[in-house]
């Protein structure tokens, strides 16, 4: 088993392996289960991750009415061809916003790592699943790469808005993304570790400050930012591109930050967002209704 990211790459680099087969050979030992079956439980865990993404950009509305058929107008946007990006951009965050939307509306969904943030890292996923062609079992790989990332970030530091502020929820998917698209790329484990860094630091302080307290407003579209930063990310990596500071102090900046922040940003509805004029008048509306419905 690995403590850190830096025990980690040092294990993949030092057996010729990639950080998923670390990943896989550690649950291995810690279940007593076969490597296949644990493969085929990833492998379902993707299946769902594509179906909800799918279900997403055909459009669904949340039972608040806040959110809804965002991602259906990202997916009408590609496919107009005037778009300034690239379609795996596109993709990626049409599929993060989806999967974020059919949470909103209680569907089904698998966190990576939590189910506010659980549109960042299936949107990469997807999107570069269908660029490179990689078969559903390839994608089953590199999500254990995502694990083993989210493994050492929540063994050091937090998953959790209310703990970290969202940096740890969007922030932290969007690292576990960044270094499963490296591994996917053909990177090495370094490089994988240097995407995850700086995906990373490029969400530090995002405060979690939810309208409503209802995981929508912002948190959808977070994820798309979220997407969109291990992409920009992984293509850092790829190219040479390294975090000055190293990998675990990364992490514990993060943990310190998340420490430091005001509970009002913290997943409490209280501060930043949730108590602008429009998030305080979407509270009363929707705590209205609700004692509307119970009368």
């Amino acid at each position: 088993m690995f403590k850190n990211i830096k025990d980690l790459v040092a294990q993949a680099e030092g057996q010729g392996l990639r950080i998923s087969d670390i990943m896989l050979q550690s649950e291995q030992e810690e279940t007593g289960r076969s490597r296949q079956s644990i493969l085929d439980t990833m492998l379902d865990n993707y299946r769902v991750m594509k179906a909800a993404a799918h279900r997403g950009i055909g459009g669904v509305t949340s039972h608040s009415g806040m959110t809804g058929g965002d991602a259906k107008r990202l997916r009408q946007y590609l496919e107009g061809g005037t778009y300034l990006t690239d379609p795996t951009f596109l993709k990626a965050i049409s599929y993060a916003v989806a999967t974020n939307e059919v949470n909103a509306a209680m569907g089904i969904i698998c966190s990576a790592p939590t189910a506010g943030s659980c549109g960042t890292l299936p949107g990469v996923m997807l999107a570069l699943q269908e660029k490179l062609g990689k078969t559903d079992e390839d994608m089953a790989h590199a999500l254990f790469t995502a694990g083993a990332i989210g493994y050492v970030i929540a063994n050091n530091a937090f998953i959790s808005g209310a703990a970290g502020g969202c940096q740890a929820e969007v922030g932290v998917a969007s690292a576990m993304a960044a270094a499963a698209a490296v591994e996917l790329a053909g990177g090495t484990p370094s490089q994988a570790a240097h995407a995850m860094a700086m995906a990373l630091k490029n969400m530090l302080g995002l405060a979690c400050d939810p309208l409503a307290g209802l995981v929508e407003v912002p948190c959808i579209k977070r994820n798309a930012a979220g997407a969109a930063g291990a992409l920009a990310a992984a293509e850092m990596a790829l190219a040479g591109v390294q975090s000055r500071v190293p990998w675990d102090e990364v992490i514990l900046a993060m943990y310190q930050i998340g420490l430091a922040m005001p509970h009002t940003v913290k997943e409490t509805a209280l501060g930043g967002l949730a108590n602008s004029e429009t998030g305080k008048a979407w509270k009363k509306k929707l705590w209205q209704k609700a004692g509307d419905e119970q009368a």
